[in-house]
């Protein structure tokens, strides 16, 4: 049975990893757009490298993005040092993991958007341009649009992968009730203190909204991208 006590317990981390998660997602939207897009009409040998270092919080474990974090924004670290003048402080904090989740689900929406671009008829913008249009106006108009629903889809992956993020938001932010501890940390917390009816309902929330999620971008996927054999 789950009781009253259970879902007090439930509530508070749902609400603070749908507030990280979605924080994390609209970083996501405009730093990753943006960089997709960049990387896309950026012609240079550099440019694969680039992507790779980009790609790495895709396959690295996260706690050794969770350590480089700590290196860059602790309290002696180079950037934490100086936000320590500004009495700024993101490690332990709820900021603290949505730059964690950021970072850990960047690769999804490089990765969807820059396909979304590159699928982008460039006779089109061409099109645009020979009938007076700005750059600024072919990509808001034209390119943006067209690439819209692989953007969306990789938006909805990067949700879901904040949504579960564990290792690096542990490793920042910690496991402060009420303040940074988000559904995963709760659900590890809960297999360590035993409280099986707890644990369980927290996956069954993580689950089905990711189940929910995938569908969604599922359907966002263009049949094209969908069908395409490597």
């Amino acid at each position: 049975m789950i009781s009253i006590g259970n879902l007090g317990s439930v509530w508070v981390p749902l609400a603070l990893s749908l507030k990280v998660a979605g924080w994390a997602t609209l970083l996501n939207l405009l730093l990753g757009v943006s960089v997709a897009y960049g990387l896309t009409r950026w012609r240079s040998p550099a440019r694969d490298l680039l992507d790779a270092i980009l790609t790495l919080p895709l396959v690295l474990p996260p706690t050794v993005l969770g350590y480089y974090l700590l290196v860059l924004l602790g309290q002696h670290g180079v950037f934490g040092a100086w936000l320590a003048k500004w009495d700024i402080q993101l490690i332990f904090t709820w900021q603290g993991a949505v730059i964690a989740s950021t970072i850990v689900a960047f690769p999804l929406v490089l990765k969807s958007a820059r396909a979304a671009f590159d699928n982008v008829n460039p006779q089109l913008e061409s099109a645009a341009r020979v009938l007076g249009v700005s750059e600024f106006g072919v990509f808001f108009r034209v390119t943006l649009p067209l690439a819209s629903k692989g953007i969306a889809a990789g938006v909805l992956l990067a949700f879901a992968r904040a949504l579960g993020e564990f290792g690096a938001t542990l490793m920042v932010a910690g496991n402060l009730p009420g303040r940074t501890q988000t559904l995963s940390v709760a659900i590890y917390e809960a297999v360590q203190a035993g409280d099986d009816h707890t644990a369980t309902l927290l996956v069954l929330i993580t689950s089905v909204t990711c189940i929910i999620v995938l569908l969604a971008a599922g359907r966002l996927v263009p049949k094209s991208q969908r069908t395409r054999h490597p």
